[in-house]
This record gives structure tokens, C-alpha cells and sequence, in this order.
């Protein structure tokens, strides 16, 4: 009875771990389709951009003091948020970024390359719904958004759409690449993530 539990705990556990690595690929993937498509940063990539040319860090650096950043905060606030998956999501989804950054074909024709970018934007926040459903530690960014929508009994999308908006504002402040791809994640990325999110947990029983 108790080695039949354990086996159960076991599967559950290498389940959400699957789902958790294959949804930071997805996301990683997503992310970079749609940065170099030619159409500005997403809402992340923007403040990124602003930090690196203020404080002549590297973009990569900057990445991680804002990952190091929204994890304390997180810890604080409300630490149920970071566990084993926010450090499987970090490792996993930073790798495939700088291995996605490179492999992206794109076309001479600009209204080619929107789709494209489009494309990027969506999978991106289907990634991240699919790792976050696992509710086994979230990514830096997720941890904050899913931290102060459960705490306050608020929407994941409205928490996620005003938290895009202030990361573009501070980055742009200071200095960041403001373009369409910014928009579009701004308005579509939070719906998509709480739609996939619920979901996964019910398709996966999670």
C-alpha cells in the first residue's frame, strides 16, 4: 500500500516535471519566433532592453537580476509559488532562448514576418499556461502574476495584461524597444495563459 502511494507520488511528480520542461520549450520557443521577427520586444524583452543600455550590462544579465528580482518578491509575498518547477523553468527556458536565437527563418515580406511574429506571441503564452498548470513552482514573471492574482482573488489575464503594461512603461522609460510585438503580447498573452492554464489542469488532471 505504501510503495503503490509512493509509485503514485512518484508519477505525479515526473508528470508536472514533463509538462513543466515541455512548456518552457514551447514558451523559449515562442519568445524568440517572435523577437527577431522585426517588430520590437515583448513586454519583458522590452525592460530587459532598458536595463541593459542603462546599466551597460549585457541583455542576458539583466534577464537574470529581474528573474532574481521577481523571486524575492515572490518569496515574500507568497513563496506556495516557487518550488522545484521555478528552477527546472529558469534553467530549461533560458538554454532554449539562446538555442532558439539563431535557428528562425524569416521572410522578406514584412506582413509574412507579422504572422510569424503572431505565431510567437501565441505560443508563448501557451507555453506558459502549460508549465504553470503544473503548480509546481512557476517562472519568475508567473510567480509574481499567479502570487498576486491568487492572494487578491483577481483574474490571471487583468493581473498579467497590467503587469505587461508596467514592464513597458519602466522599460521604455529607460530606453527599451517599444514596437507591434509589444502590443500584441500586452493583449493577448494574459487571456491565452489563463485559457490554457485552466485547461491543462483539467485535460492533465493536475
Amino acid at each position: 500500500m505504501f510503495v503503490d502511494k509512493n509509485k503514485e507520488l512518484y508519477k505525479d511528480l515526473l508528470k508536472k516535471i514533463i509538462i513543466i520542461v515541455i512548456g518552457s520549450i514551447v514558451s523559449a520557443y515562442g519568445i524568440t519566433l517572435a523577437l527577431y521577427a522585426g517588430f520590437g520586444g515583448a513586454t519583458l524583452a522590452v525592460l530587459w532592453q532598458g536595463i541593459s543600455g542603462t546599466f551597460h550590462i549585457s541583455i542576458g544579465m539583466s534577464s537574470f537580476i529581474v528573474a532574481i528580482i521577481m523571486i524575492i518578491f515572490s518569496l515574500i509575498y507568497d513563496r506556495r509559488q516557487i518550488h522545484i518547477g521555478t528552477i527546472i523553468y529558469q534553467v530549461v527556458y533560458s538554454l532554449c532562448v539562446d538555442l532558439f536565437a539563431n535557428c528562425h527563418i524569416y521572410s522578406k515580406y514584412m506582413w509574412i514576418n507579422f504572422f510569424i511574429m503572431l505565431l510567437g506571441v501565441v505560443l508563448f503564452a501557451v507555453g506558459t499556461g502549460l508549465y504553470a498548470s503544473a503548480s509546481l513552482g512557476r517562472g519568475s514573471y508567473e510567480a509574481v502574476t499567479f502570487a498576486l492574482a491568487e492572494k487578491n482573488n483577481w483574474q490571471v489575464k487583468i493581473v498579467r495584461i497590467v503587469l505587461d503594461i508596467l514592464m513597458v512603461v519602466i522599460g521604455v522609460l529607460l530606453g527599451g524597444k517599444f514596437g507591434v510585438c509589444t502590443i500584441v503580447t500586452v493583449i493577448v498573452s494574459g487571456p491565452i495563459i489563463q485559457f490554457v492554464n485552466t485547461n491543462s489542469k483539467k485535460i492533465f488532471k493536475l
